[in-house]
């Protein structure tokens, strides 16, 4: 059975911290592997695109700084009610740091000035001078095929829930600087603090996204398996310098 994934990658050119592209180049090359089409389309402040969202399967949002994120405020909370019923009819979407913050009711930049938020989740997040910055490893909370995600957080956002989360930390800091979950999980809704990019050190969150992805449209269980074993000796480096 042929099948194919439409991927909309949200303001990469502003929000794209860390590489965080990567986590769109990583999915689509590992859907290529697997001979499943890909069709993306690129959102970005000032282009007029049509966007369906009965006709995505994915969406992709990186992290920025204070500023990027002051940029693409207004032009984001124009998709708000697109955004929030594609998430209730269990969307699948990945936003990383400065993006996840902006799900949330409020968020405060270091002048303590306030950034326009989405206000899908009961969230609030406040900056601090001290940021929380490293290496950051998870036991993950969701089923994967390895229960480790490792990735790189610098943020001195600290946001305060009670959703479920990404998972607990091994090493590293968490929402904010005295919590050891970390990120934000509601149904295919997938925000945190890692960066690495993501989803490269990660092949198995990868293929999570793109199996969720998947059966909202298609009677399947499981991927195609792929030879991850590069991608699995980095990441298990990570692991095994800080947890061995």
């Amino acid at each position: 059975m042929k099948m194919e994934l439409n991927i909309v990658d949200f303001y990469s050119d502003v929000l794209n911290i860390y590489g965080d592209i990567g986590n769109l180049l990583c999915l689509k090359k590992r859907c290529q592997w697997r001979d499943i089409t890909i069709n993306q389309k690129c959102f970005s402040i000032g282009e007029d695109i049509d966007l369906d969202y009965e006709d995505t399967d994915l969406i992709l949002i990186g992290g920025g700084s204070d500023r990027n994120q002051e940029a693409i405020a207004n032009n984001f909370l124009n998709q708000r009610k697109y955004i929030d019923s594609y998430l209730d009819n269990d969307g699948v979407l990945l936003a990383v740091c400065g993006s996840y913050q902006m799900f949330g009711n409020n968020f405060k930049n270091i002048d303590g000035m306030d950034i326009n938020c989405l206000e899908i989740f009961d969230m609030e997040t406040i900056i601090s001078k001290d940021r929380l910055i490293g290496d950051i490893i998870l036991n993950s909370n969701i089923e994967l095929g390895n229960d480790k995600i490792v990735g790189f957080e610098n943020h001195g956002g600290n946001s305060y829930h009670d959703y479920n989360t990404l998972g607990i930390v091994d090493i590293g800091f968490g929402n904010n600087k005295d919590a050891v979950d970390e990120g934000l999980v509601f149904k295919n809704f997938i925000g945190t603090y890692l960066h690495g990019p993501l989803l490269p050190k990660n092949p198995h969150l990868a293929d999570y996204l793109i199996l969720s992805a998947l059966k909202n449209k298609y009677e399947i269980s499981s991927l195609s398996p792929l030879d991850d074993s590069i991608e699995s000796k980095a990441h298990d480096f990570m692991v095994n310098k800080y947890l061995s």
